[in-house]
């Protein structure tokens, strides 16, 4: 509950402190006197937007603060709570214009943004004026308007919530299928690759080895020649080398009967007759092996050919043509990965889909059984406020899908959004006989104010706003009409704290607390004061409200009546 108002520097306001009470409390006053100025302080606290114009000239601040009652198990005291705040009964709210829009907010004391300031104050007061009228004309607010009453703000959100979960993964599965489509023509070049690869069955080195064999085959009579002339001079002709080296063995072994010292020269002389004999077997066998093969170099030359077109496709270098296969083998992994995240991906939608359809229809449902009792309860409603063959109804009109419109975010062929599959209208004919049409195009200044009255009434057990503050609730009706939408409005406040600026003497004599607000000159500047009536004063306010600035005994007498009709029920 709304306790105090303070103001400083706004407007034409110099400095005023408001104090409030439960019950209806009417603010009354001339025009211009202000009325307007307090609202748009109101709203400022309670997270609108302010602006540096409204700091009353000649200062460089301007400073608003509320005081609030709460309850600390509340929406807001849980808020407060979520974000490191005391637990607390109070809530002060304080906001300070400065020049040039650079403004701060403080809650309890701790600087804070208006993000979290909105959210602290959604469910602790709200503004009926001309705004709400506005925002009543809004279909989307209708729809709220309706999911409030029903009790279907949970299931909305849960609808919200599951459609939120849906459009980042259509918009991934779009992306995999776009990227398989790009992908299918490389697939179809990487498999050739990879298959002409794997063909040819390549051996680690097999190239170098190849080479060697065609070098020897290419050259097998130098080879021949040459080692057999060795193996000749080495062993087989006359005076051949092994011959020569086992005469100067024995020479040396005799030499080394006579002088010990030649023993290891002798020794090393029959080491190498054994080596020589052991190079000359190794000669010997290499011949043996040496072919003269035309049709082996044929093949090794087709296989050289087809790994030197390789090794240029993919290499240089034999190694290169191995690891380009590998390569290969993880982008085919890529593309069936992808593949398989397709599959993946439309699973996961399938059962987001199952769910938002589910909760699309239940919330269908409930909202037409919501409607069917809203408009039962308005019409009489409006008929307590002076509209007694005022016809209202709930219609709905589904929401027809585009033709990019995904299967996804379809029942059929109707179009599911973040609020469901329908768009509920509220629709009125306030007169006998003429055809039902929208609000928005139907209902005239009091008709519209008595609508949001209406409206107020039947919500204010389902509505967590526990203070409500009308502005224009008086637009366009007077007389029998004025007193029954004072009387709602007293009614209203049995269960919550209702501030009601108006003009009408027949709304504010049903206020428990009445406040007149007034704008005077001091020192050369417009200032606005405000003062708690009593009983005498609260006449003569009353009778200004009946007769304008020139009050009359006659007009007393009609506030004193006008009052007293409400003695002991304010």
């Amino acid at each position: 509950m709304l306790r105090e108002i303070f103001i400083k520097n706004f407007a034409i306001i110099e400095e005023l402190r408001i104090d409030f009470s439960e019950g209806l409390t009417i603010l009354s006053g001339e025009t211009g006197a202000g009325k307007s100025i307090i609202i748009s302080a109101v709203t400022i606290l309670l997270g609108g937007r302010a602006d540096s114009g409204m700091i009353r000239t000649g200062a460089d601040t301007a400073e608003l603060e509320a005081f609030f009652d709460i309850d600390p198990d509340g929406a807001a005291g849980r808020i407060l709570a979520e974000q490191g705040y005391e637990e607390t009964s109070q809530l002060v709210i304080r906001r300070i214009l400065s020049a040039g829009n650079r403004h701060r907010i403080y809650v309890n004391g701790r600087m804070t943004t208006m993000t979290l300031l909105a959210s602290i104050t959604e469910n602790i007061a709200g503004i009926s004026g001309q705004h709400e009228h506005l925002r009543l004309l809004r279909e989307s607010e209708q729809q709220k308007i309706l999911d409030q009453f029903g009790g279907l703000t949970d299931l909305r959100c849960d609808l919200q919530a599951c459609h939120a979960k849906i459009l980042p993964e259509i918009k991934n599965l779009n992306e995999l299928r776009q990227a398989r489509e790009s992908q299918i023509e490389q697939t179809e070049l990487l498999t050739s690759e990879k298959n002409e690869i794997e063909e040819a069955a390549l051996l680690t080195g097999e190239d170098d080895i190849l080479n060697q064999e065609l070098l020897r085959l290419k050259n097998a009579e130098a080879l021949y020649q040459g080692v057999g002339n060795g193996v000749e001079a080495l062993y087989n002709r006359e005076g051949a080398i092994s011959d020569q080296l086992s005469l100067v063995k024995k020479e040396i072994e005799k030499a080394a009967g006579i002088d010990p010292s030649l023993s290891d020269a002798a020794h090393s002389l029959d080491e190498a007759l054994f080596r020589l004999q052991d190079i000359a077997h190794q000669l010997r066998s290499y011949l043996d092996t040496i072919a003269f093969d035309p049709a082996r170099v044929e093949t090794i030359e087709a296989r050289m050919h087809v790994i030197n077109r390789l090794k240029r496709k993919y290499g240089p270098t034999l190694a290169d043509v191995f690891k380009r296969l590998d390569g290969i083998q993880e982008e085919l992994a890529d593309t069936l990965n992808i593949a398989e995240r397709i599959r993946n991906s439309e699973a996961g939608l399938d059962a987001l889909h199952e769910r938002l359809v589910q909760l699309s229809q239940e919330l269908t449902k409930k909202r037409r059984q919501a409607a069917d009792l809203l408009a039962q309860k308005m019409e009489r409603e409006l008929t307590s406020l002076n509209m007694p063959d005022t016809k209202f109804e709930v219609v709905f009109r589904r929401n027809e899908p585009r033709p990019d419109t995904p299967a996804y975010l379809r029942d059929n062929d109707i179009a599911i959004n973040e609020n469901g599959a329908e768009q509920p209208v509220f629709m009125i004919s306030p007169n006998i006989g003429e055809e039902q049409k929208p609000l928005s195009k139907i209902a005239s200044g009091g008709e519209l104010s008595r609508v949001i009255l209406a409206l107020k009434a039947i919500l204010a057990d389902t509505e967590p706003v526990e203070t409500m503050i009308f502005d224009e609730v008086d637009a366009g009706i007077g007389g029998k009409t004025a007193a029954v939408v004072g009387k709602k409005l007293a009614g209203i406040a049995g269960s919550s704290q209702v501030i009601c600026i108006t003009h009408l003497a027949q709304i504010a004599k049903f206020g428990n607390h009445h406040l007149k607000i007034e704008k005077y000159v001091a020192d050369g500047r417009t200032a606005t004061r405000i003062t708690s009536l009593n009983d005498a004063a609260r006449i003569e306010e009353t009778a200004r409200m009946i007769g304008g600035q020139t009050i009359t005994e006659t007009s007393r007498a009609h506030a004193a009546e006008l009052l007293a009709g409400t003695a002991g029920k304010n």
